[in-house]
C-alpha cells in the first residue's frame, strides 16, 4: 500500500513537471506579440514624460513618480521573449539582435539603469533631475531602437 502511494506520487510529480516545462515553452508568434506589448506600453507611459522633459506638457510630478514606476516594471518584461526561435518570426527586431546577444543584453541594462535613476529622481521630487533622468532613459530607448530595431 504505501509503495502504491509512492508511485502514484512520483507519477504525478513527473506528469506536473512536464507539463509546466510544455507551458512554459511559448511559441515564438506568441512571444513576439508579448514583447510587443511589453514595448507598446513602455511608450505609452514614456511619452507624457518626454513631453514633460521636453516643455510640451505641463511637468506633474505625480504623474511621472506613477510612470516612473510602471517603467519600472515594463521595461524587465520583454527581454525573455527575445529567445532565438523568434529570430524567424514577424517584427521589427533586427538580426543583430541574436548576433550580438552581449550588446543587446547591455543595451537591456543600460535602459534598467536609467529607468532605476529616474525612479529615484522622481521619489526625491527634483524635477531639473527627473527631467535629466526622463532623456537618459529616451536615449538608452534610442541606442537600442538604432542597433536592434528595423527603421521605418
Amino acid at each position: 500500500m504505501k509503495r502504491k502511494f509512492i508511485v502514484v506520487g512520483l507519477s504525478l510529480a513527473i506528469g506536473t513537471g512536464l507539463a509546466v516545462e510544455a507551458f512554459a515553452q511559448a511559441k515564438p508568434e506568441v512571444l513576439v506579440k508579448q514583447r510587443q506589448a511589453a514595448m507598446t506600453l513602455q511608450g505609452k507611459y514614456f511619452g507624457p514624460l518626454a513631453g514633460m522633459a521636453q516643455g510640451k506638457l505641463p511637468y506633474d510630478a505625480k504623474i511621472v513618480a506613477r510612470n516612473a514606476e510602471y517603467l519600472d516594471v515594463l521595461s524587465q518584461l520583454p527581454w525573455d521573449g527575445f529567445t532565438a526561435a523568434t529570430s524567424g518570426e514577424k517584427s521589427d527586431a533586427l538580426p543583430a539582435i541574436y548576433k550580438e546577444p552581449a550588446k543587446f543584453k547591455e543595451a537591456q541594462e543600460r535602459l534598467r539603469g536609467a529607468v532605476g535613476k529616474l525612479v529615484a529622481a522622481s521619489k526625491a521630487g527634483n524635477e531639473a533631475a527627473a527631467k535629466a533622468a526622463i532623456g537618459e532613459v529616451g536615449k538608452s530607448c534610442g541606442g537600442c531602437h538604432d542597433n536592434f530595431r528595423e527603421k521605418h
